[in-house]
């Protein structure tokens, strides 16, 4: 899928959680590195050279996402709302046409939400992909896709511009009840 141009984050944070935030990261990277793996193992000046090279894109990153402090710290020890941000850095690291966040905001409070929406919409303007939102969060819907399409059961009830599906008699009675 990656090798496609897509990249996905899940539901349910996955990282990897006995590494530390910059190298989760880097492991996004790793597709694009260009040493081979004899030059890794005899640590030639070339995988030196793209480490460090790995190593300042995934800073740029973090601090797009506001992680850069946290470098060094382990995955798992990040508040949650820290750990979503980070997957999806790491996401973004793998350079994506298309990014499928699934369910970004499951178990966010408030403020992580609005901190999320931020970020998509940050994502949004300064990186040149498709974003795929599957969403339950009305306002963080509402607040950054341009385009909804909502499905129900499975079927297309309504598509169009975000404020005239969000209006919409049917959807309002499928999901925000009358």
């Amino acid at each position: 899928i990656n090798q496609a141009g897509i990249a996905r984050t899940f539901q349910n944070i996955r990282l990897f959680k006995d590494l530390s935030v910059i190298d989760n990261v880097k492991v996004g990277l790793h597709n694009h590195m260009s040493y081979s793996t004899v030059t890794g193992i005899l640590r030639l000046p070339k995988y030196y050279k793209v480490e460090k090279q790995m190593t300042e894109e995934a800073m740029e990153l973090l601090k797009v996402f506001g992680l850069e402090e946290e470098a060094e710290t382990l995955a798992d020890n990040l508040p949650y709302g820290k750990q979503r941000k980070l997957e999806i850095a790491r996401a973004l690291a793998t350079k994506p046409k298309l990014l499928l966040l699934d369910e970004p905001a499951a178990g966010m409070n408030p403020n992580e939400t609005l901190e999320l929406m931020e970020t998509i919409r940050f994502v949004r303007e300064h990186f040149d992909m498709t974003i795929l939102l599957i969403e339950h969060d009305m306002k963080l819907v509402g607040g950054i896709c341009e385009e909804l399409t909502v499905l129900n059961f499975g079927r297309v009830l309504c598509q169009g511009k975000t404020s005239d599906v969000l209006n919409n008699p049917e959807v309002i009675k499928a999901y925000l009840g009358e």
